[in-house]
C-alpha cells in the first residue's frame, strides 16, 4: 500500500466537544436553546453546513429553513469555531504513534470539514504528517461523493491506496472510488451498522491499522 487516505473527525480526532461549543454559541446568538454534547455528536460527519442545519432543526433530519437563517447561523458557527479549533479536541488513542510509524508512506486527509481548519488542527495536535489535505470546500463534492479520493489519487499518481474512516460516507466514497476501506468503530457513525455497509476491514483501535497495512 503506497497511499493511505484518512478521514479526520471521528477517525483521527475527537472534535465533538469543540464543535458542540460552537454549535451552542451559534444557537445562543440566535436566541435558541442549546443541546448536550451527546446529541450534537450524532449530527457530526457531513460538513459544517449540515451540522448547523441539523442544530437549527433539532434533529438529524434537517427541516426546511430559510436560506438567510442558514447563512447567518453558518457564519456565526464558523467564526466561533475558527477561534476554538483545539480547545477540547483530542487525538484518539494510538493515532499519533501509528501515523508516525506509517509516515514513510504517502498520507492524505479527505474530510468534509472546511479545508482552512484542517492544517491548524493537525499542527496543534502535532500530527501534520500529510502530503495532501482535501476539505469539504476544496472541490464541489463532499463524501460520499468520491471526488476527493479521485483527486488525491491523481495528485499522488498511484492506485495502491487505502481509505480509513468512521462513517457510511467514508465507506461509500471508498467503494465508489474502488478502494479498499478500513472502518473504525469508535467514531461518529450516526448509529449506522458499519459492518452491514461492507467495509473491507473493521477495527476497534487505531493501532490495528498497522496490521492491515502490512498485509
Amino acid at each position: 500500500m503506497e497511499l493511505i487516505i484518512f478521514d479526520l473527525d471521528g477517525t483521527l480526532i475527537d472534535s465533538a466537544p469543540d464543535l458542540a461549543r460552537s454549535v451552542n454559541f451559534m444557537l445562543a446568538r440566535l436566541g435558541r436553546e442549546p443541546f448536550d454534547e451527546a446529541t450534537i455528536r450524532t449530527w457530526v460527519g457531513n460538513g459544517a453546513k449540515m451540522l448547523v442545519h441539523r442544530a437549527l432543526s433539532g434533529s438529524k433530519e434537517p427541516k426546511p429553513l430559510s436560506h438567510r437563517l442558514l447563512k447567518e447561523a453558518l457564519e456565526i458557527f464558523l467564526e466561533h469555531y475558527e477561534k476554538n479549533l483545539v480547545t477540547k479536541t483530542t487525538l484518539y488513542p494510538g493515532v499519533k504513534e501509528t501515523l508516525e510509524s506509517l509516515s514513510h508512506k504517502k498520507l492524505a486527509i479527505a474530510t468534509n470539514k472546511p479545508e482552512r481548519f484542517v492544517r491548524p488542527i493537525l499542527q496543534t495536535l502535532e500530527i501534520d504528517l500529510f502530503d495532501i489535505v482535501v476539505g469539504g470546500d476544496t472541490l464541489h463534492g463532499k463524501k460520499p461523493d468520491p471526488a476527493m479520493l479521485h483527486y488525491i489519487l491523481d495528485r499522488s499518481k498511484t492506485t495502491k491506496a487505502l481509505m480509513v474512516g468512521d462513517s457510511k460516507n467514508d465507506i461509500l466514497a471508498a467503494q465508489q472510488a474502488q478502494l479498499p476501506c478500513v472502518a473504525v468503530t469508535y467514531g461518529y457513525n450516526q448509529g449506522e451498522d458499519l459492518q452491514a455497509l461492507g467495509p473491507d476491514y473493521l477495527i476497534h483501535h487505531f493501532a490495528q491499522l498497522e496490521e492491515i497495512v502490512d498485509v
